[in-house]
């Protein structure tokens, strides 16, 4: 190959050397914990709205939507553009989007004015999320990037579920405040992040090339937006389920979703520790399963015990089983453009959540919208579980290969989504041949016809079955000349990466 060879998925995306590394660790998480928060604040975002602007369950539902739906957007925006633009031009302009729009939604008193500034702090926090999903999709292990994330956004949002109630009992400055918060805090850590790809650091026909897995990764997306949609149903409406129906103080209802989080931390440890030792279908099939339970117990509950015992094993699962998809998402692209569709693809389900949920609770109950919501995560878990063992067998990282079987092998392939190189043959003349035998060859039996007179030997040479010729001597045959001297004509060579 020529001096400019083809970069590496991390190269391209950090948009610098194969040294360099641009997309720190540390810098994903903070990124992915500002881009993921307001989606856990969700319950409280929407109850205190609707308290603080009048506004009914349906309204205040509205709000929620338009916040996630927008961050949905951004995701699908920039799924094939972060290369191009930049991670770190990126990352900057949606957390200053983000800390400008929860800011002002802070700050407003109109519903005007609090829906521009929560679907602008929306696309700030889809920003973030995407130029975090593309970067956890260049690590080496995208499950374990994942859970990292989910590990800190959980951590942040039961400690905000603690402390905005017992600031302040009402109104939505706080929740607001706190994501704008969060976005300035994270900005600092931009500097790890490369700027734009330019003709010096990126090949340019790495970004047309197609999607890999494209079945499957549509399938996924689909999936995953009745899924995100389901789960985010219920989550919007849980906070009116623990004061209405459980009869319980936001107070208490705050101590249950803190606890429910941290209970979560302890399912991403954990998800984190395991891997993918036991694959990802098992944990996204049984889990989506085990969610659905959990979610009909929540909606039913009557008291403390029900509501909290509901609420803390629903989302004990739920990370654990998100972190596999994520990472299942993150290993069909290595250069993360599934992983950012996906991930986009959840935050539109995210996004139709609290209106969905709020739709179905003010007609048949909170109850029945349990149910129904199970039902639908049941009949979701079967298509999941059939992404995840169709694409089971992938390599987690680019470059490694594996046998059918499974067994890894040396040999270098293309990452996904990468122009496979051409295979080059190189002829080499009849006359080089025979004057210069291949001295390799020549210590093996040749391959000839049955019906071929015998090889001509020397007496001193013997051999187990049929022989060799001793070195510096050739054998003869009556026969034709043999197969594995015409093979040896032309040898195949592929570029290596």
């Amino acid at each position: 190959m020529s001096s400019r060879a083809l970069p590496s998925p991390a190269t391209a995306l950090n948009g610098g050397p194969a040294g360099r590394t641009s997309f720190s660790k540390p810098a994903l998480v903070a990124l992915f914990t500002a881009g993921y928060l307001a989606a856990y604040l969700l319950p409280t975002v929407v109850g205190r709205v609707a308290d603080s602007l009048a506004l009914s369950p349906t309204q205040a539902g509205l709000v929620g939507s338009a916040l996630l739906l927008s961050s949905a957007t951004a995701g699908l925006t920039l799924a094939t553009r972060v290369e191009r633009i930049g991670a770190r031009r990126a990352a900057r302009s949606g957390l200053l989007l983000a800390a400008v729009g929860y800011g002002t939604a802070a700050l407003a008193s109109t519903v005007p004015l609090v829906v521009a500034g929560a679907m602008i702090g929306g696309f700030g926090s889809g920003t973030a999320t995407a130029v975090a999903a593309t970067g956890i999709a260049a690590q080496k292990d995208p499950h374990r990037a994942s859970t990292l994330g989910l590990l800190s956004v959980s951590a942040l949002a039961g400690a905000l579920y603690l402390t905005i109630p017992r600031i302040s009992p009402s109104g939505h400055i706080l929740p607001f405040a706190a994501l704008a918060l969060t976005a300035l805090s994270v900005w600092p850590v931009t500097r790890h992040l490369a700027g734009p790809a330019t003709p010096d650091n990126c090949a340019a026909p790495a970004p047309k090339s197609p999607l890999p897995f494209a079945r499957s990764g549509a399938v996924l997306a689909a999936v995953i937006v009745c899924w995100s949609m389901a789960q985010n149903s219920l989550w919007g409406v849980s906070s009116r389920i623990g004061t209405e129906q459980a009869g319980l103080s936001e107070v208490a209802v705050g101590s249950v979703f803190a606890v429910a989080l941290g209970a979560g931390l302890l399912g991403v440890i954990g998800a984190g520790a395991l891997g993918a030792r036991i694959g990802r279908a098992l944990p996204i099939g049984a889990g989506t399963a085990a969610i659905a339970c959990c979610i009909a117990l929540s909606a039913r509950a009557e008291g403390l015990a029900t509501f909290a015992g509901g609420e803390i094993a629903w989302n004990t699962l739920y990370p654990v089983v998100l972190s596999y998809l994520l990472g299942l998402a993150a290993s069909l692209d290595p250069r993360g453009r599934w992983a950012v569709l996906v991930g986009s693809a959840s935050s539109l389900g995210t996004a139709c959540g609290p209106l969905v949920g709020s739709s179905l609770s003010q007609s048949v109950g909170f109850p029945v919208m349990g149910a129904t919501l199970a039902v639908l995560l049941l009949l979701l878990a079967v298509p999941l579980t059939a992404v995840a063992l169709h694409t089971g067998g992938r390599p987690l990282f680019a470059g490694a290969a594996r046998r059918r079987s499974g067994a890894p092998v040396g040999a270098m392939v293309p990452p996904s989504g990468l122009p496979e190189q051409p295979v080059v043959e190189i002829e080499v003349p009849a006359a080089m041949e025979e004057a210069q035998p291949d001295p390799v060859q020549a210590g093996f039996t040749q391959v000839q016809p049955a019906q071929s007179a015998p090889v001509t030997r020397p007496a001193s040479f013997s051999g187990r079955g049929s022989g060799g010729c001793p070195p510096g001597e050739r054998s003869t045959t009556a026969g034709p000349r043999s197969a594995g001297a015409q093979s040896s004509n032309s040898y195949a060579s592929t570029s290596a990466m």
